[in-house]
């Protein structure tokens, strides 16, 4: 399908949370060249870690402007509100960007967003070049569509600040219908019958032939990426979801809620708190960045259930406040409390 030159390409990145979204886009960032790219990221809760991550890259062609982030809700339920605004933002940036990547919250359906390429105000400025699902690689070795399916699948109360409350099955199902590429994340931690278990776990899913991309640490050659000029809005009817027909939809439930800390000494101690934290107190994520004491470099901090990675990912600023801040999400009813004290201790 051909795509107006004068239209700017926006590939739509999705995935549940932890999947490795944030990677993949900072891997994006550092091999990008001479390309011009701005990112709009869609957080859950209201520090936006995802966005400092990305801007900790220090890429020329993707200063801190060309970065927008969306805390106010998923992408998905606040398209008019939020993403149309973000979407002006970019577009009037000066030097122009040759390509803008969407990150989605972990629980958003793309086929909402995409149909908002439709509009007539947004229609004749971008084009979805295409959509990337971001899947973790382990949970599908193991069965599961996500890390800890049994806490997510609990998250079913209501919260009037969203919008949809859908099996993650179903979610997974809808991710997956409108993606043009997958790419099977943490693939570093998989044997050849586990990358096939995961491989068979998303054909299962799978409505028609996608091509699916084994990614370590995000990553990826941009020319697999980026440019495949399928104006996804053109066809996005084409692509049936579970939600095709409905007015609304309804998220699950979480509690969202930040942890801070005096400087620490040892990074593995710290790892294996948040793990602690993780097993014991239902936290679903937790990412963050953490001062070592007589180190100038940023600990960054990032974990899904009891998996935890940490590493160096810049020098601190010199106008920045050091310590440690946590951002915790879990199911709604979360012992701050019991959290802090494990982390603290």
């Amino acid at each position: 399908m051909s795509v107006s030159a004068d239209r700017t390409p926006c590939t739509v990145v999705t995935g549940f949370l932890g999947a490795g979204k944030t990677t993949l886009l900072r891997s994006m960032l550092e091999k990008s060249g001479d390309k011009r790219i701005a990112i709009i990221v869609n957080e859950f809760g209201d520090v936006g870690i995802d966005g400092e991550i990305l801007k900790s890259c220090g890429v020329e062609n993707c200063p801190d402007e060309n970065i927008v982030e969306l805390a106010n809700g998923c992408i998905c339920c606040t398209v008019a509100d939020d993403f149309a605004p973000a979407l002006d933002q970019i577009l009037a940036l000066e030097p122009k960007v040759d390509h803008i990547l969407i990150e989605t919250s972990g629980l958003a359906l793309p086929k909402p967003l995409i149909q908002a390429f439709q509009w007539p105000a947004i229609k004749n400025r971008v084009t979805v070049d295409g959509v990337v699902a971001v899947v973790d690689g382990p949970a599908l070795a193991e069965g599961q569509v996500a890390s800890d399916m049994d806490a997510l699948q609990a998250q079913r109360a209501a919260d009037e600040s969203l919008d949809h409350d859908d099996p993650v099955e179903e979610v997974f199902d809808d991710q997956i219908a409108c993606a043009d590429l997958i790419v099977l994340s943490k693939s570093d931690l998989l044997d050849a019958d586990a990358v096939s278990r995961a491989e068979a776990r998303i054909a299962g899913h799978l409505p028609r032939a996608v091509k699916i991309v084994p990614s370590a640490h995000g990553q990826i050659d941009p020319a697999v990426f980026l440019g495949l000029g399928l104006a996804v809005e053109d066809d996005i009817e084409n692509r049936k979801t579970g939600h095709d027909g409905a007015f609304d939809h309804e998220h699950d439930d979480f509690d969202t809620f930040i942890v801070e800390l005096p400087a620490i000494t040892d990074p593995d101690a710290l790892a294996a708190k948040v793990a602690r934290a993780a097993e014991t107190e239902n936290v679903l994520r937790l990412k963050g960045f953490a001062e070592v004491s007589g180190k100038p470099m940023r600990l960054l901090v990032q974990a899904v259930g009891p998996r935890v990675a940490h590493y160096y990912d810049r020098p601190w600023k010199a106008d920045e406040t050091r310590g440690t801040r946590l951002v915790v999400i879990g199911l709604k009813g979360l012992d701050r409390q019991a959290i802090e004290k494990i982390l603290a201790a």
